[in-house]
């Protein structure tokens, strides 16, 4: 029998599972507070603008929407990637987080969510005016979408299994 690998083995032994699976305590934080939670709102608004910002301009005709666009989306997938990489450490540093399948879910969607936050971003750096119709709309819907989903599951792992919410030990 092979000794026991730390934070695998032990994680799946009945004796250590409820510690590792009760560590759920945010490592990146700010006074307590976690910094993925704290900046996941910005991409996740910006994203629903440059959406909103790419039908107002598909309505108008009016130029400015394109730009707002294009600011909207650069900051959202540079803030995502900030958002991502607090995620990632996160999800490396604590126990039980790392353990849970949903949080590894959660993280493939958000990895997808970046690389289309960035292709949608990429697109129109050439010619922010003509990149919006008709494949920027449809880029914007996917990462709208896409943006959702991630929610959805990072909403989830909070609430449901309490993950980086902190107070686990009380």
């Amino acid at each position: 029998m092979s000794p026991p690998r730390p934070d695998t083995d032990q994680a799946l032994d009945p004796l250590h599972a409820e510690k590792v699976l009760s560590d759920t305590d945010t490592r990146v934080a700010v006074a307590g507070h976690p910094i993925h939670a704290m900046l996941v709102a910005f991409p996740i608004s910006l994203t629903m603008c440059t959406l909103g910002a790419d039908l107002f301009y598909w309505w108008t005709g009016d130029i400015f929407w394109t730009r707002v666009a294009l600011w909207a989306i650069g900051a959202a997938f540079l803030i995502g990637l900030l958002a991502g990489l607090s995620g990632t450490v996160e999800l490396l540093l604590v126990p039980g987080i790392r353990t849970r399948p949903p949080s590894w879910t959660h993280f493939v969607i958000a990895v997808a969510l970046l690389s289309m936050l960035g292709a949608n971003f990429g697109y129109r750096l050439s010619g922010y005016e003509d990149a919006v119709l008709p494949f920027g709309v449809l880029l914007s819907v996917l990462c709208a979408g896409f943006t959702g989903l991630t929610g959805w599951h990072g909403g989830k792992l909070v609430f449901d299994y309490r993950l980086g919410a902190g107070g686990s030990k009380s």
